[in-house]
């Protein structure tokens, strides 16, 4: 079972890097083309070359057996979606991926990791609701992550 496991798992890298070469890296005022609707899932492997080839990146970093992840993670699919061409975001588990957890530090989770041209500028940890979330990324990327207008000062 193990074989199958390691197999499916190089296949799986396999398949995101090719998905990933896919992606074209935009110049610093550019959009995203065709950047993905979704997180991508990432792990140590593909971290560093995920963080570079884009110019804004979020990584959700969670595990299965997180309750408040399992809150956060539609959250963050919701983001995807709505700032799409933005930013792009990533899913990294910890349990599989304990190298980048390391590295960055990572003590609990959820913890979402703001990468600007391949820096960390943020990590926000805990599970938030959805408008806290995106007023956070707002400050990195602009533009109201929810959709909805910014309020109106009289």
């Amino acid at each position: 079972m193990d074989e199958d496991d390691a197999e499916l798992s190089a296949i799986r890298a396999r398949l995101r890097q090719e998905i990933m070469a896919n992606v074209a890296a935009p110049g610093p005022a550019q959009q995203e083309q065709g950047a993905p609707e979704r997180p991508i899932d990432v792990d140590d492997a593909g971290f560093e070359s995920f963080v570079r080839q884009h110019q804004n990146v979020v990584v959700d970093c969670w595990a299965p057996w997180c309750g408040p992840c399992r809150i956060v993670g539609p959250i963050v699919d919701a983001l995807a979606r709505e700032m799409s061409g933005r930013v792009v975001f990533g899913k990294l588990n910890v349990d599989l991926s304990p190298g980048v957890a390391q590295a960055f530090g990572v003590q609990s989770i959820p913890t979402l990791l703001v990468f600007r041209e391949a820096r960390l500028v943020d990590r926000i940890v805990g599970a938030l609701p959805k408008p806290q979330l995106a007023m956070a990324l707002e400050r990195h990327f602009g533009r109201r992550a929810s959709g909805s207008p910014a309020p109106r000062r009289r």
